[in-house]
């Protein structure tokens, strides 16, 4: 049995799906019952729990051959980032009571750095709550979601545009579908290793903002131009979207333009999906309609 957390996004979702198509058990662990249906269907077991009770995550956690946790993304933390820190605390917390026989934790490309690095401190908390558990964890990076662009849909299909926050437009990034992720907690959790073990986790190959942009123009059937966000337009234009502390996304933009927020070159595991962008944007382009 493996209980797999935020079933309900991608990534969860992917390694909840990857399991049961290999036949493995699998529980699913929900915050809400009106969701469980689905999972049920799949023939998944389903627990409920929060995020904010260590003791059904004890329950939903408990004897099982392996864990995937993650922390809910939230793209307007508040400063000191509170929220992650107590959900890194409840999870080490239910993962020391319940003892599954390994865990494997999403971080982020970048997440062994202790600053600079915006919204993905929170994966760097959980990193850190996670480092002395004792019992044998994977910690995986992956790069850039390559369903990030799903938010420039409607501007390319527009306008032509495909704005740009990763600059300059012509350098090459690494950014993987997170699929192949959802493969890669699968295949970790099936596994028998001992101690802490980091993956890195990108896609065949990497791309620039122009590259992209002429896959989205080629998957809307319409040309597409990649086009900077200037630096100094960035933070009325994100208060502007709703987010009064827009300085940790900021940062992140900063920091992977400068090429602070990036793998650790022959140090850790690397893992090569097989997902193109130009699939996964077909995909979107379709979801989108």
């Amino acid at each position: 049995m493996f209980a797999i957390t935020g079933v309900t996004g991608q990534v969860g979702g992917a390694a909840a799906r990857a399991l049961l198509d290999a036949g493995h058990a699998v529980r699913a662990v929900l915050r809400d019952e009106s969701k469980a249906a689905l999972w049920r269907e799949r023939g998944a077991e389903v627990a409920i729990a929060s995020f904010e009770d260590a003791d059904s995550l004890t329950a939903a956690f408990r004897d099982t051959a392996g864990v995937f946790v993650m922390i809910a993304p939230n793209f307007a933390p508040q400063p000191g980032y509170p929220n992650a820190h107590a959900a890194a605390a409840v999870l080490k917390e239910a993962l020391s009571k319940a003892r599954p026989e390994r865990v494997a934790a999403l971080s982020s490309v970048g997440g062994q750095r202790d600053a600079g690095l915006g919204l993905i401190t929170q994966v760097h908390i959980l990193e850190q709550a996670l480092a002395d558990l004792a019992i044998p964890t994977a910690i995986l990076r992956p790069a850039w979601f390559m369903e990030n662009s799903l938010w420039d849909i409607a501007s390319a299909r527009d306008a032509g545009v495909m704005p740009s926050f990763l600059q300059p437009l012509d350098s090459a990034y690494p950014m993987v579908a997170t699929a192949d992720i959802g493969r890669v907690v699968a295949q970790a959790l099936t596994q028998s290793w001992q101690g802490r073990r980091v993956i890195e986790i990108e896609g065949p190959q990497r791309y620039t903002q122009h590259e992209i942009a002429a896959l989205l123009g080629d998957a809307l059937g319409r040309p597409v131009e990649a086009r900077t966000v200037p630096r100094d337009q960035w933070e009325a234009l994100f208060q502007a979207q709703g987010t009064e502390w827009p300085a940790p996304r900021i940062e992140m933009l900063d920091g992977f333009n400068s090429g602070w927020i990036d793998f650790e070159e022959g140090v850790n595991e690397r893992v090569i999906g097989k997902t193109s962008y130009r699939t996964v944007l077909e995909g979107l382009v379709k979801r989108a309609g």
